[in-house]
């Protein structure tokens, strides 16, 4: 399944909405969830790890994974998934189209941890901490969305 088998309003949700819990599977089989931010880039969903955060190394040996994405009221997205992890010499390129369009920002400076970084200087600082994107693969979805 992809992005756009989704129906309009889930994928409305996912555009309006970046907020998220990221729920891994730990050692142990027991869940293990860590908040993060999403984004839709070109059709797909992203989010930005790095690689040698916990989450990425129990995606490298089991890569299910659960989004619940929400919003600050009472509605939310459950998303079940498989998740790739983007880590090739174009990871830190992907970091920044992913931050691009978290900050709405399709140019100029990005900020980083109360910074403001123009673009090559945010690159870099992208392949200084080893920055990769988890890209996910929808398998199922649920949640209670506001009525249309």
């Amino acid at each position: 399944m992809s992005l756009s088998d989704l129906p309009a309003d889930e994928l409305d949700f996912l555009r309006r909405n970046r907020s998220a819990a990221m729920i891994t599977v730990g050692s142990d089989g027991a869940a293990k969830a860590v908040r993060v931010g999403v984004a839709i880039v070109d059709g797909l969903l992203w989010s930005s790890g790095t690689q040698d955060r916990v989450r990425t190394r129990r995606l490298r040996r089991d890569p299910r994974c659960t989004l619940f994405v929400f919003e600050t009221g009472y509605f939310w997205l459950s998303l079940d998934t498989t998740v790739d992890i983007l880590d090739g010499p174009d990871a830190a390129d992907f970091n920044v189209r992913l931050f691009r369009e978290m900050q709405g920002r399709p140019e100029g400076p990005l900020t980083w941890f109360g910074g403001e970084y123009d673009e090559d200087r945010f690159r870099q600082q992208m392949l200084d901490e080893r920055r990769v994107i988890y890209q996910f693969q929808v398998q199922r979805s649920y949640g209670m969305l506001a009525p249309p």
